[in-house]
């Protein structure tokens, strides 16, 4: 089922969907596709940096438990209060002194609920889940990824791209490009 084009619907759904991962992820200690991160370490990056994103350009975002000690918690909180925010408050200008000037649900569209999209696959392969990412967003991100390659690998965000067919699938594709090799699971019991 293809995502809502709303910015607030779409946040619901892509977040509501890393919400159920999260609720289902068995082990926090687990190693996720990010060199050096964990299943918990994926939620501390969403839950971390964007408050900070939001409070560059006036934006106060209200703080919940440190998904170091609250994963599951710290998630829905921030989760709940980005959908209260883009509901809310969606149709304002937001300034960013690097991003420039978007409609707020804009923004958050364009460099938050993209980032939850992208990491749900992590915190799926972490914990031994199907992502079950909409192709189609998934296709819409690598094409407008890819005209600005350069500028996404000299942000230091991305890692060098994963080789990956032309014929793999999109979800694939999008991940490779982004650095993730798509073969990549989790050691979950002795078995990959």
């Amino acid at each position: 089922m293809a995502l809502p084009e709303a910015p607030a619907d779409r946040h619901a759904v892509v977040a509501g969907d890393f919400g159920r991962l999260v609720a289902q992820t068995p082990d926090w200690s687990a190693p996720a596709p990010v060199a050096g991160w964990t299943a918990r370490d994926v939620v501390e990056h969403l839950v971390g940096w964007f408050p900070g994103f939001l409070a560059a350009g006036g934006i106060e975002l209200p703080s919940g438990p440190p998904a170091a000690e609250d994963p599951i918690g710290a998630w829905q909180h921030q989760a709940d209060a980005v959908q209260a925010l883009v509901e809310e408050r969606g149709d304002e200008s937001f300034t960013h002194p690097y991003a420039g000037t978007h409609r707020l649900a804009d923004a958050v569209d364009q460099f938050y609920t993209a980032d939850v999209f992208m990491h749900s696959w992590d915190l799926a392969r972490a914990g031994g889940q199907d992502p079950g990412l909409d192709e189609d967003q998934a296709a819409r991100m690598l094409a407008g990824m890819q005209p600005i390659e350069a500028m996404l690998r000299d942000s230091g965000q991305y890692g060098p791209a994963v080789p990956v067919p032309d014929d793999a699938p999109v979800v694939d594709r999008l991940m490779g490009f982004i650095g993730r090799d798509p073969a990549w699971r989790a050691d979950l019991g002795g078995t990959r």
